[in-house]
């Protein structure tokens, strides 16, 4: 495609090339987008700034042939241009790199879509599994009858619990026009247009990214919980809440192909979850007030996609013929509207209801239980606004007490109704067009849409049973012993007497918790899902949870989930769960069923990537075997990353790498920060991702990989010594590496970023304090990655010279798990660059802590030889792996955006050094003179009137958050 100004001076456009691109030519596809969406975005930078863009497409060309020669001839002419920037020049040239590489991004996202449209109509082979490969395979290769793969598909279940950890880096705003960009450059490929439509097309495109363009890129305040809440509904709104009834009408098809008949309509392949506004751990803005917003704001959601829903059915049922049990309900309900006729005329009046709501005759009975629905979620809406208008009012109270919807199952029991009327008529299409759709929405969302689960800190309930008992003159429950503790706890559970005083003495801290518990006990028992206790060690960390909640009148009662998170949590977590399931008292109460969830990110963070994995997958095994051996089901929750560093990975490769028998029909795992976008963000991508993760668990219960060889486990168990050894040395053990960290990466100027409401560490000091998130989103800024591959090589190292070289290759080829582990690592290498990192090192660190640095960048060099040998290749991503399937062609398309990464790279170290020197006392005398710039830089509330910032500190501040935000977009990972 070209562009061209025309007589008017409107940019007009002519196409060049067919821009469907066929099966074999998904790359060329990849590229000409690519191609197409930078000539818009220069047009408009042409149009708004014609200098600066000519000195960005200057730098975009010597990105392009420094990332071509490798040379350091080509980095420094590169560096030198760059450094000559003006610093408002560097806002708007790092700007432009940072919507580049967004819209590069989009060009992936659709390049995958049409992948996927090529596979679903037989133009090529599926890259991975998906449902409908599954059913036939484990029917065809397995040898299961269909009727066992249905049993077995009809029992399982997937929870995904969305997150608000900081790590998604991109206003919604941004994300908004950007997903315009997407659906249109789609629309370009997959359907046939006219030359008209065409134009109209690449026009709209062209207005999302000038406006784009034209949007502040950077959060000027901290988002709330309740925010957090907003965002992470709105996918349901746009995308989730449509698509979950198309993927499930898919799976029928499958399922009929193989004579079989329709998922249940009780059945949900899927529930969702939530942490937004439930996950207080370390976040002093999540309070008991922000819970019951959530949970309201939620239920509104819900709410309103179903009225939606009736309203349309309503004008879809007009039928006439149905069951008796049908007209007995219709004819019930008409006449209970019938004796309060002038109650609900005043209603519609003062309402100002149109015609269509006026009283439905009793020969359309559809309509009349419709209208009935309808009229009761009208009621059901206004009263959780009257929720939120008055804080309170309890949100469970209120809804019974108006006779609101409470239950799903009132929902659930006339639209099942309708269904079987229609069928039992004859209308069989009718009933499997929208009104199915519903039954299957309702059964998968429920009245809350996602349920919010609670997290709290272990010690947290800690101090509430010392207050409780040091009140009590009892003693002191923090100074017990964990015998004393366990002992107290279950006395006190199976006794009557109520343990919490009235008029208790509490400091905030143990008031704060006590009310979030008295909270939960006035919210609708659906909207809440687990109670999540981070560092759990103990038994009794547990059980506390378990008597607050009866103390203050939390029912139903919340599952408690341990959270297993460091590598000596992960090693005690067996004895801790044999100790807790071993009470009959507390098998009674769990009815049969445990859930425990494991905790990549921290793991990863104390002891190194290779140690963690290693840690997880035998605590997983460990734990399973504790839980059947006292008769228990246990349900695994992953808290998995979106990063490599923090367990992140593909979808179907992580699923079925786990330990065989951990997952059982069962699976739970969080979607975190910008894997929302990523997994969510559009429909095609979203049906993909339900797709993975149903074919991922079916094969998990069915064919799960085999035990590993004893000699590969013992193998495995010195990798891990040795690779987190290394790691801690380096990490925990070397003074200097603190200060080298600090002064190398932007760790400092995260927290500014505005990504999150929950604070980058939980308390003041050195690396042992620093969240997961951002410990990881420094080292991929810098680009040494660190946290990733640390110790892997060494221990690699050490095997192999001892001879154990075939032997992890045989791993590699034949261990699902440790061939993800590894090709994950080896696809972080890929995107590592040491030239880079050591630019960073030379314009921002002391000189003295350069051999560091230097050793670092060795160690890299190590882990990167290793790796090659032990998956056999000659250079990183060279060919295909089964985990790098669902990224098919990934270093052509990190080759793609390396160009507009690193002029970003060179523009945060130059804006870190300069903002460190001016806080270090330097002089420096900056008036911008552009009267755009000047407006650019008093957007900041804090950067203007009494107290303002210096403007060049202004400059360098909004330059450093562009390239922290263009940087994550083009590493596609963040925290």
């Amino acid at each position: 495609m070209q562009l061209s100004a025309s007589s008017s001076g409107r940019p007009s456009f002519r196409l060049s090339q067919d821009l469907r691109t066929g099966p074999a030519n998904f790359l060329s596809g990849l590229r000409d987008d690519d191609s197409l969406l930078r000539q818009v975005f220069f047009s408009i930078l042409r149009h708004h700034h014609p200098n600066l863009a000519a000195k960005v497409d200057v730098i975009y060309a010597l990105s392009q042939a420094w990332c071509t020669s490798q040379s350091d001839s080509d980095f420094e002419l590169m560096v030198k241009y760059v450094s000559d920037l003006k610093p408002e020049e560097r806002i708007l040239v790092a700007s432009s790199f940072s919507h580049m590489l967004n819209l590069h991004n989009l060009t992936e996202e659709v390049n995958s879509s049409q992948i996927g449209r090529a596979v679903r109509l037989g133009e090529m082979d599926s890259p991975t599994r998906d449902t409908n490969h599954s059913l036939l395979k484990l029917t065809t290769v397995n040898g299961f009858t269909p009727q066992q793969v249905y049993d077995t598909l009809c029992s399982q279940t997937v929870e995904l619990v969305l997150t608000a950890h900081p790590t998604q880096a991109l206003r919604a705003s941004l994300l908004k026009k950007y997903a315009i960009v997407r659906r249109e450059l789609d629309t370009l490929h997959s359907k046939r247009m006219s030359e008209y439509e065409k134009i109209e097309t690449l026009e709209a495109i062209r207005a999302a990214v000038q406006a784009a363009w034209r949007t502040d890129e950077i959060r000027r305040s901290k988002p709330t919980p309740q925010d957090e809440m907003r965002s992470g509904l709105s996918y349901f709104s746009t995308v989730i809440f449509d698509v979950v009834p198309v993927f499930h009408r898919r799976v029928d098809t499958a399922l009929e192909k193989l004579g079989l008949p329709r998922l249940p309509l009780d059945r949900a392949l899927f529930k969702f979850g939530s942490w937004m506004g439930g996950d207080r751990d370390g976040n002093p803005n999540v309070t008991a007030e922000t819970t019951r917003d959530v949970v309201v704001l939620a239920r509104l959601e819900a709410v309103n996609v179903y009225f939606r829903q009736v309203e349309g059915l309503m004008f879809d049922l007009s039928i006439w013929r149905c069951s008796p049990e049908m007209k007995e309900l219709a004819e019930r309900l008409a006449a209970a509207e019938s004796r309060d006729a002038a109650r609900v005329a005043e209603e519609r009046k003062r309402r100002n209801y149109v015609d269509f709501w006026a009283p439905i005759p009793p020969t359309e009975p559809f309509r009349v239980v419709l209208a009935h629905m309808r009229d009761r979620l009208y009621n059901t809406r206004q009263v959780l606004h009257q929720c939120l208008i008055h804080p309170n009012m309890s949100v469970r109270g209120a809804l019974e007490e108006a006779g609101a919807y409470v239950d799903i199952e009132d929902m659930a029991r006339p639209l099942k109704l309708m269904y079987d009327s229609l069928m039992s008529t004859g209308d069989e299409s009718v009933a499997n067009a929208r009104l199915l759709d519903l039954l299957r929405q309702i059964r998968t969302f429920g009245l809350c849409m996602m349920a919010l689960d609670i997290r709290q800190e272990s010690t947290r309930h800690t101090e509430v049973m010392d207050a409780i008992t040091s009140y009590l003159g009892l003693g002191s429950y923090a100074s017990w012993d964990e015998p004393k503790r366990l002992a107290f706890l279950l006395g006190e559970l199976q006794g009557k007497r109520p343990l919490m005083p009235p008029g208790m003495d509490m400091s905030p801290d143990v008031k704060e918790v006590v009310r979030t518990f008295r909270m939960l006990s006035e919210l609708p028992g659906d909207s809440l899902g687990a109670y999540i206790i981070s560092m759990a060690k103990t038994a009794s960390d547990v059980l506390a949870v378990v008597l607050l909640q009866r103390e203050t009148g939390v029912r139903p009662a919340l599952r408690v989930v341990p959270l297993f998170e460091t590598l000596d949590d992960l090693h005690n977590a067996p004895g801790t769960m044999t100790t807790l399931l071993g009470n009959d008292w507390y098998r009674g109460h769990i009815n049969g069923v445990q859930e425990c969830m494991i905790g990549y990110s921290d793991s990863g963070k104390d002891a190194g990537r290779l140690a963690a994995a290693w840690a997880l997958y035998e605590t997983q095994e460990k734990l399973v075997e504790v839980a059947a051996g006292h008769g228990v089901r246990l349900v695994l929750f992953h808290g998995r990353g979106g990063t490599v560093g923090r367990g992140g990975g593909p979808t179907h490769m992580a699923i079925r790498s786990q330990p065989s028998g951990t997952i059982n029909g069962h699976l739970r795992v969080t979607v975190q920060g910008e894997i929302i976008e990523q997994q969510f963000g559009e429909k095609e991508v979203c049906f993909r991702t339900l797709d993975l993760y149903t074919s991922a668990v079916l094969e998990a219960a069915l064919d799960p990989p085999p035990a590993p060889a004893q000699e590969w486990r013992d193998l495995m168990g010195l990798l891990a010594k040795e690779s987190c050894d290394m790691y801690r040395s380096v990490v925990y053990r070397t003074p200097e590496f603190y200060d080298y960290f600090m002064q190398s990466t932007a760790a400092s100027e995260l927290g500014r970023l505005n990504i999150g409401s929950r604070p980058s560490s939980r308390k003041s000091g050195g690396i042992e304090t620093l969240r997961a998130i951002p410990w990881i989103f420094a080292w991929t800024q810098q680009r040494l990655h660190l946290p990733v591959w640390l110790g892997i090589g060494e221990a690699l190292e050490a095997a192999i010279e001892k001879g154990y070289g075939p032997v992890l290759q045989d791993m590699y080829a034949n261990w699902p798990f440790f061939t993800s582990t590894l090709d994950l690592v080896e696809m972080v290498l890929a995107k590592a660059d040491s030239r880079l990192s050591a630019f960073y090192e030379r314009t921002l660190v002391d000189s003295s802590l350069a051999p560091l640095g230097q050793r670092l960048r060795e160690l890299l060099q190590k882990t990167q030889a290793n790796i090659l040998i032990v998956v056999r290749k000659s250079v990183l991503l060279e060919g295909n792996t089964p985990s790098q399937m669902s990224t098919p062609n990934l270093d052509e398309k990190i080759r793609l955006r390396s160009p507009y990464v690193a002029p970003l790279n060179v523009l945060q170290a130059l804006s870190l050094q300069g903002l460190r020197k001016f806080r270090d006392g330097g002089d420096v005398e900056y008036n911008p003179s552009d009267p755009e710039i000047i407006d650019l830089l008093s957007r900041d509330p804090h950067k203007k009137g009494e107290g303002a910032q210096h403007p060049f500190v202004s400059a360098m501040d909004d330059c450093l958050m562009i390239t922290i935000k263009g940087i994550a977009a083009g590493m596609q990972n963040t925290g």
